[in-house]
């Protein structure tokens, strides 16, 4: 009997000025994002992952330690129970990404991942953080991640998490498909101009190089006052072969659904045998510090 899972993918636009008070933002893109999780539900989808740091807007565009107001514990803080409550509710695997405290000054780039009984499976955090002008200032912000590259054996099959600058990295990408995922999930904020023409080049390769499904999630809009350029939406869906399945529009909220077989995952590895034939013990200069 084929495994195919409803899977859905969440980019919206920033819903206040980021000039507006920080509480006042995040209540706003969680009241948002409530409503688009519930759209999601009434379309089927048994999973779904939010866009980077969903609840406010893409603070690393200036340097400011205000935005340490919008870091939360996990799991313990208020976001992941609020998103565990909706996981039950709903039936639904969901994919959080947040600005994660794990001590007071040590904040991370992560994403939550709750089954779909509501239950709390562990998180990811960024690995790569870029720190670049214009309006990439991420260092200020993050910390690297140190929990390597988790799977999640969820309701709805193995998941894992990239997150945005992760992508343009494939030891990340090959490190979650030999631990096991079917679908990884890349969480984004990420502009017009020097990047936008990989955005359909390296995570469809990123699936077919490793034979799994990937769902890349990108905001929409442009956010006052930085200015930094477009966040063009375009979230898709890319399979084993690395075919682009469904694509989001470029502007707007959007919440995107597909039917992903992961039987296909078998299917096309039975005919890229890219796994078998690794050589990992000639790749000495991948690994050298």
């Amino acid at each position: 009997m084929p495994r195919i899972i409803r899977a859905a993918l969440i980019q919206a636009k920033l819903s206040e000025s980021a000039e507006s008070p920080i509480e006042t933002i995040k209540q706003s893109m969680l009241d948002k994002h409530v409503g688009l999780i519930e759209e999601a539900a009434e379309k089927g989808a048994q999973v779904v992952c939010l866009q980077e740091l969903f609840y406010g807007p893409y603070f690393a565009a200036e340097q400011d330690i205000k935005w340490y107001s919008l870091t939360e514990h996990i799991p313990d803080g208020p976001t992941t129970r609020l998103m565990q409550d909706l996981a039950k509710k709903h039936s639904m695997v969901i994919v959080v990404p947040m600005y994660e405290e794990d001590l007071t000054g040590v904040y991370y780039n992560a994403a939550a991942v709750i089954d779909a009984d509501g239950s709390y499976l562990g998180k990811f955090r960024k690995i790569h953080i870029p720190h670049c002008d214009p309006g990439f200032w991420e260092k200020f912000y993050f910390r690297p991640g140190n929990l390597g590259y988790p799977v999640f054996d969820t309701a709805v099959g193995k998941v894992g998490v990239y997150i945005c600058y992760d992508r343009h990295f494939p030891e990340g990408w090959r490190e979650l498909g030999l631990n096991g995922a079917e679908i990884v999930f890349n969480p984004s904020a990420t502009v017009a101009g020097l990047s936008e023409y990989l955005w359909k080049l390296e995570q469809p390769a990123a699936a077919c190089a490793n034979m799994y499904y990937v769902g890349a999630i990108n905001r929409t809009g442009t956010e006052a006052p930085w200015n930094i350029g477009e966040f063009y939406g375009t979230s898709y869906f890319a399979d084993p072969r690395g075919q682009i399945m469904a694509e989001a529009p470029r502007e707007g909220d959007a919440v995107l659904v597909a039917d992903l077989d992961l039987d296909e995952i078998r299917e096309v590895r039975n005919v890229w045998q890219f796994y078998r034939d690794r050589r990992p013990e000639t790749y000495e200069a991948t690994v050298r510090l």
